[in-house]
């Protein structure tokens, strides 16, 4: 539940819908027969293919589900734990697994299940589980080569392979529906009185098609972040939504006035944002705007939040995820970073007028902000005291910088 937007229900709350769908998970695999030992060894001798089935038809399930929660922005991928992958070893697993799958007719899971209604050999399977895993902790040191070989990282094989997700998705679902078919053919042939005896031929061939085209319409669902991206890096929509701007003079005199109602984003790298940084400033990077960590700094309703960063479209482009997100008070600083930086510090005169988008009556314009001779010179002595306060602040905010937001952890797990 914890991955889901927004966050619903509370931490603790969570615990506790984790152990309801933990029953309701064994309760599944129980009535699904994945409590026999005959029933799960019945996928090795071609009699009972119901396991490659049930799995298939959950992959299938859980897949698109994923997808589709993801498109709608109810599902953030980025907090889904991914199992890193070590090549050697996950084949070699694989491999001793399947034995074991073969000689004892269970996995580590439908072993619980079945020793939770009382199947002895259920049980003398988990207590042989718990022993082997007893030796393999002491003999860790012995595998840890084996084990760590061939690290990938947390991937995802879609990306590993060159393609969509939503292509794969269609790939995988026509490989399920080719098995569902093939497993049929197999099991009426070995066992004419298996479980596919009792299929109806019709409503096989209606589930496939259906199962089919919903995989086909998953190859247009993009993920909500990457059809956000996708919408506000438009060239025309960044030019045709209002973004409110705040100048140099005016962000320099906040700064200085130490004013607690603005919050500075600098949406630049790490790296970028540890070399320079004006005081008072939280690094968010794009992506970053989506994590819960900052929802709290984002949803200051009284506070302005200015973004900063190397140009004014990257600036732009992060106050209009923000806005789609529905956090409001977002401005952009006239110009990008580089321009507040020779303008206040180096007192360089400007070479670009600020102008603030507007709209009246729907449309889009820039109203050019233009100087008097006074408020000229009034601006020129602003920028000389703010030149040597601001750098002071840089340089102490450098020297006193404070750790990052400390992103949460993807919660490990799985089967």
């Amino acid at each position: 539940m914890f991955p889901l937007v927004p966050n619903l229900i509370s931490d603790e709350l969570n615990l506790i819908v984790a152990l309801v769908i933990g029953i309701a998970f064994g309760f599944i695999l129980e009535q699904a027969g994945f409590s026999s030992s005959r029933k799960l060894a019945g996928v090795f001798y071609g009699y009972d293919f119901t396991v490659l089935r049930v799995f298939f038809t959950a992959g299938v399930t859980a897949m698109s589900g994923v997808i589709i929660l993801g498109y709608l922005g109810w599902l953030d991928i980025d907090f889904v734990y991914i199992n890193p992958t070590f090549l050697q070893s996950a084949i070699l697993g694989g491999v001793i697994m399947g034995f074991g799958f073969i000689i004892g007719g269970y996995c580590p899971g439908t072993s619980i299940a079945g020793m939770a209604i009382g199947k002895i050999d259920a049980m003398f399977f988990v207590a042989g589980g718990l022993i082997g895993v007893f030796l393999y902790a002491e003999m860790y040191p012995w595998f840890e080569g084996i084990s760590n070989a061939t690290a990938l990282g947390n991937i995802r094989i879609f990306n590993s392979i060159g393609i969509s997700q939503g292509l794969f998705a269609l790939i995988m679902i026509a490989v399920a529906v080719g098995a569902f078919i093939m497993t049929t053919m197999i099991e009426k042939k070995v066992n004419p009185e298996g479980p596919a005896k009792s299929f109806n031929n019709t409503y096989h061939r209606l589930a496939g098609v259906g199962v089919l085209t919903v995989g086909i319409a998953l190859l247009f669902l993009p993920d909500y972040k990457e059809r956000l991206f996708t919408k506000v890096s438009n060239e025309e929509f960044l030019h045709s939504h209002s973004v409110k701007e705040m100048t140099a003079d005016e962000l320099a005199f906040r700064i200085i006035d130490k004013d607690p109602k603005l919050t500075i984003i600098d949406v630049r790298s790490s790296s970028e944002f540890s070399t320079m940084t004006l005081p008072g400033s939280i690094n968010i990077e794009h992506k970053q705007i989506f994590q819960k960590e900052f929802s709290e700094v984002l949803g200051q309703r009284h506070k302005k939040k200015v973004f900063i960063a190397n140009n004014e479209n990257e600036e732009r482009t992060a106050a209009l995820i923000t806005q789609e997100l529905d956090y409001d008070n977002v401005y952009i600083l006239c110009n990008g970073l580089p321009s507040f930086m020779n303008t206040i510090i180096r007192l360089e005169p400007e070479t670009n007028e600020c102008s603030f988008a507007s709209t009246s009556n729907g449309n889009v314009h820039n109203q050019i902000v233009k100087l008097d001779a006074k408020q000229a010179i009034d601006t020129e002595r602003f920028r000389t005291k703010a030149s040597v306060t601001i750098a002071a602040m840089i340089k102490e905010a450098k020297n006193s910088m404070t750790k990052p937001t400390k992103l949460i952890k993807k919660v490990a797990g799985g089967c």
